[in-house]
Order: C-alpha cells, then sequence, then structure tokens
C-alpha cells in the first residue's frame, strides 16, 4: 500500500521533530530564492507574499498531513476558531487539513497491530480489511468481522500520535509564528493551550470508550430515544488506549438526507437540534466535534447514527445555567440578562468598551434567531450563518480588546454551529424555540 495516498508515520519525536525542522529548512529556502528573484525585477515583497507561494503552500499542506496528530489538530483548530480571519492562503492550507488524512502503508499497519495484539492478533477474525475506510488526524478505521460473525468498526491510533503532542504543538506553532501569517487579533497561544488539552483527551481511546458507553447508557435507560438513534456498542475485551473496538452500523452520510422527502430533513433537523439541548442541559455532557462524518443517516430504519465520541466534554453545571439564561433571554431580548448570563460565562473581560460588548451581544441575539422564531424556521431559506460569520469579522477587526471565550465555552458554539450549518445543508425545518422550551 505504497502510493499517493499512504504516508508511513514518523514516530519518535526526533522524526517527528526533524519532518517540521525540514519543513521550515525549506521554507525558508524557498522565500530567499523568491525574495532575490522579484528583488531583481524591481519588486519589494511581504513576508507573506513571499511565504505563500503556491510550492509553499503544497509542501506546508502535505508535511503537516504526513504528520497527522497535532498539527492537523493545530490547523483544524485554527480553521475553526479563526474563521475567515485568515488569509485566505493559510486558510486553504488548513481547510485541506480538515479533510482525511493519508493513511498507514501495510508494513507500518502490521506492526501497530502485532504490538497491540500480540503475533496471533489475526485470530479472533474471520476478515481484517488491511485498507482504511476512514482516515483522520489521530488515527484510521478498518472494517473487520469476528469468526462468530460480527461485524466491526476498529479505530488504530497512528503511532506515536500521543508522545509528541505537546512538542508537535510547539513546532508548529514556532513556523507559524515565524510565518507572520497569524493575525495579531487571533490568540494562538490560547487555542494552542487548548489544542493540547483537547489532544490529550482524543488520544486517549480508553477515555473515548468510556464516553460512549456513557452515551449507550443515555439510551439504554430512555433519555436518548432509541427509536431515534443508534450508536455503536464496544467490544472492551478488544480495546485497549490505542485502539477502540466497536459495532460497525451500516448508515448513509448524512448530507444524503438532502435529497429525501421534507419531513424526513425535518426530523432529522430536530432530533440533532434536540439532543444538543438535552447535552447542554441534562446530560452535562456534549460530543462538541460537529464534523457531518460524525453523523449517519440509515434509510431502511429512519435512524441516525451517531459516531466519534472522543471530542466529548463534560459541561459543567454553572455554564450549563448560565447558558439557558443567556438563552431565554435573548429569547425575549432582555439586554441586562444577556450582559448578566454572558458576563459570568466569561465573554468580557474589564478593558472591553461599551460598543464592543454589545456587539458581542448583538451576535448572541443573532444566533438565537431560531429559538425566536414561532413554529418551524426555515434554514435553508435564510443566511443566518453568513450573518453571524460577517459580524464576528466586523467585530474582530474592530478591536484588539475582544478576546477568546473560555474553551468550554468555544466548543458549545462550534457544536450548534455546525448544527445550523448542517440543518441548511440538508434543506430542514426545525421547531427550535419548542425544543428549547420542552427542556
Amino acid at each position: 500500500m505504497k502510493n499517493k495516498h499512504t504516508a508511513k508515520v514518523p514516530t519518535s519525536r526526533l522524526s517527528r521533530f526533524s519532518s517540521l525542522g525540514g519543513l521550515a529548512s525549506r521554507l525558508a529556502g524557498n522565500v530567499i530564492v523568491a525574495g532575490a528573484k522579484k528583488l531583481t525585477q524591481g519588486q519589494k515583497p511581504s513576508l507573506n507574499e513571499l511565504m505563500m507561494t503556491p510550492q509553499n503552500i503544497t509542501h506546508m499542506t502535505n508535511k503537516l498531513a504526513e504528520l497527522r496528530g497535532a498539527a492537523m489538530k493545530v490547523g483544524q483548530m485554527l480553521s475553526m476558531d479563526s474563521g475567515e480571519l485568515l488569509p485566505k492562503e493559510l486558510s486553504d492550507i488548513l481547510s485541506q487539513l480538515r479533510s482525511d488524512a493519508k493513511a498507514m502503508p501495510h508494513k507500518q499497519l502490521i506492526t501497530i497491530l502485532k504490538s497491540n495484539w500480540g503475533n496471533d492478533w489475526l485470530d479472533p477474525f474471520a476478515h481484517f480489511e488491511l485498507s482504511p475506510f476512514a482516515a483522520a488526524s489521530i488515527g484510521q478505521v478498518h472494517l473487520a468481522t469476528l469468526s462468530t460473525g460480527e461485524k466491526l468498526a476498529i479505530k488504530l491510533q497512528y503511532p506515536g500520535i500521543r508522545s509528541s503532542i505537546n512538542s508537535d504543538i510547539d513546532n508548529v506553532a514556532t513556523i507559524l509564528k515565524l510565518s507572520n501569517l497569524i493575525p495579531s487579533n487571533v490568540q494562538l497561544d490560547q487555542l494552542l493551550t487548548e489544542a493540547k488539552k483537547q489532544l490529550h483527551v482524543e488520544a486517549d481511546y480508553h477515555s473515548e470508550q468510556l464516553m460512549l458507553q456513557r452515551f449507550q447508557s443515555f439510551i439504554e435507560n430512555g433519555q436518548i430515544a432509541g427509536n431515534h438513534f443508534l450508536i455503536p456498542q464496544v467490544y472492551p475485551s478488544l480495546c485497549n488506549q490505542n485502539i477502540l473496538v466497536m459495532e460497525f452500523i451500516e448508515g448513509q452520510s448524512i448530507e444524503s438526507v438532502a435529497a429525501l422527502a421534507q419531513p424526513i430533513r425535518n426530523e432529522v433537523a430536530t432530533r440533532l437540534l434536540e439532543l444538543f439541548f438535552k447535552e447542554l442541559f441534562c446530560f452535562k455532557l456534549m460530543q462538541t466535534d460537529p464534523n457531518f462524518a460524525n453523523y449517519q443517516y440509515q434509510n431502511t430504519s429512519g435512524k441516525l447514527v451517531l459516531l466519534d465520541f472522543g471530542a466529548s466534554r463534560t459541561i459543567p453545571d454553572a455554564l450549563s445555567e448560565q447558558y439557558r439564561q443567556l438563552m431565554s433571554a435573548c429569547i425575549t431580548d432582555d439586554r441586562i440578562a444577556m450582559e448578566s448570563a454572558a458576563q459570568s460565562i466569561g465573554f468580557f473581560q474589564d478593558s472591553i468598551t461599551a460598543t464592543q460588548k454589545s456587539l458581542v451581544l448583538d451576535i448572541f441575539y443573532m444566533a438565537c434567531e431560531p429559538l425566536r422564531f414561532d413554529g418551524e424556521y426555515d434554514f435553508s431559506r435564510n443566511t443566518l450563518a453568513s450573518r453571524i460569520k460577517e459580524a464576528g469579522m466586523a467585530m474582530s477587526m474592530q478591536s484588539n480588546e475582544w478576546h477568546s471565550p473560555p474553551a468550554d465555552a468555544i466548543f458549545i458554539h462550534r457544536k450548534l454551529a455546525g448544527l445550523y450549518l448542517l440543518a441548511s445543508r440538508i434543506g430542514a425545518k426545525a421547531n427550535v424555540k419548542q425544543l428549547f422550551e420542552n427542556l
């Protein structure tokens, strides 16, 4: 499996550092050559212009994707948290890092399977597909069948990821800072600190197993309607910190729902938004990754399949109540209550101006538009997502006094924004106000 779709994962800290060091050296060399050429032509190019040549963009993207793990996670977090505030060229790199990573070659894959399950690793299986059906920043997923006939999805972590998280992120941060590509109003250090914490959690497959089982228990005790959702069962005897073995559940991509009848589209959006509110206000536990690949739809049963619980976060009781107050105040347009709730959550620092604070509250009010609408809110016929993004851009560019909110708030907003986008993508309508009031 040695082709353009595969690449060996560097495993040791030294090899990963050398890989990033080589990237920095090559970028610097390209900048010098391009700069000299421009100067001979009588031009005075900026550092950003010299750094973001097509050649450098391609090389940077390929190298970060090859490293997987923290290198990709930095790109993913920066892309999602900073949005259109980043230069277009850097956004292009980061958007590519949100896509599937390259898979490991078969030789490296077999080595990992033997190190985790022993030389007889294949014994429990009637079949094990060596080519993964999914590959991402931390690991890749394989289809297998037990000798007893059960189909499994086996999530296998790339080697060296967990031990290299902090050093990888620090090294990538150095490259980004030296490149002068990150705008001053993007609080890079805070984002990178959170990226380290989040990646350590996601790289612990034992922790993800426990989270998956907790969500399974919500179905078993009726807190999540089992007639609407499916969550894979775990096979604990085959799991460890590096491997997560789950039931394989057949399903179609969630975007395929857009081709189905309107009532089905509405039902899908309604159930996912209802689950969001339950996670925030009832379970106090939220799967915070809004990647569309984490949802599937079963045409045969009409059920939604929920996948990937590595990014699950516990929501503190106080934060849950503060969001209830914030949303309630947005529904009634009570600016004083909105400001109080936002202050409690941690959105404002002492130096923020009244104008800046008002802009933040305006965005909250806008984001709660579906909660104020009486009846079914039509996500396909409004520009809510683009209006929120434009308002955020305008606010961030006007002042350096704005600061990133607490990490929990970032992930909550990310999840809700992802659900809004999904509802819009599949052309759904949902009575969001009723869902909120019911809880």
